[in-house]
């Protein structure tokens, strides 16, 4: 055992929900792939400590909104544990680039100058990506090394928790559909909104718009997208 493992954990709130239910399997197991790419002298990322931070910034109690993301971005410096999102400072990817065009064209406006998503985060968007790391320049890489357990049992226990509002975009998040009762919680689906898919559905969704009026129609505060 590594001796990061004690300090790399999911917040309480989420370990505590995942703890009620019946995994079978070690959720942390793929930290372990991770430190032995590390000693390989790969570079892994995102960095170790951002590793939850979807978790980190968004408690399970206050999930309402969940953003399925593929794999964290292959570049040094861009990937920061949140899906889509990138640190400040760096160019805005083609993705997140056409998901603010769509929410403008949605809502009439789009305020973000930098692709740091953190206040999505706060406000209750669990930006989740379906494999939470990657070697650098290797996408896909870390994509069945165990995180598939983690992230299905999370979108199972949000599947209980009922009135979340799924947005699934793209072929690669659409698989996890299945685990998602929609007779109790939301799934809004639509091509996934890179340069080369995000004409066959995802402008014009209206995602961010439809996202809000469910969450007045359950009385719950919408999204400053």
């Amino acid at each position: 055992m590594h001796k990061h493992n004690l300090n790399i954990k999911l917040p309480f709130s989420w370990e505590e929900q995942l703890k009620n239910t019946k995994i079978e399997g070690d959720i942390y197991s793929p930290l372990e792939q991770i430190y032995s790419d590390i000693n390989q002298g790969h570079d892994v990322y995102p960095p170790l400590d951002d590793i939850f931070n979807a978790f980190n910034l968004c408690d399970f109690d206050n999930t309402k909104v969940v953003i399925l993301g593929q794999d964290p971005y292959h570049q040094k410096g861009l990937a920061n544990g949140l899906a889509f999102g990138v640190n400040e400072g760096n160019k805005i990817p083609p993705s997140l680039k056409n998901i603010y065009k769509e929410i403008k064209d949605d809502l009439g406006f789009c305020y973000h100058n930098s692709g740091n998503l953190e206040e999505w985060a706060k406000q209750g968007v669990l930006l989740l990506n379906t494999s939470l790391s990657v070697k650098d320049s290797l996408p896909g890489s870390h994509s069945n090394i165990g995180w598939n357990l983690l992230v299905d049992s999370v979108i199972q226990i949000l599947n209980n928790k009922s009135d979340v509002i799924f947005l699934l975009w793209g072929s690669s998040s659409a698989k996890k559909e299945y685990l998602i009762d929609s007779e109790v919680n939301y799934l809004l689906k639509s091509s996934h909104p890179s340069p080369l898919s995000s004409y066959r559905g995802f402008f014009g969704c209206r995602h961010f718009s439809k996202t809000n009026n469910i969450l007045l129609n359950i009385n719950k505060s919408p999204i400053k997208w």
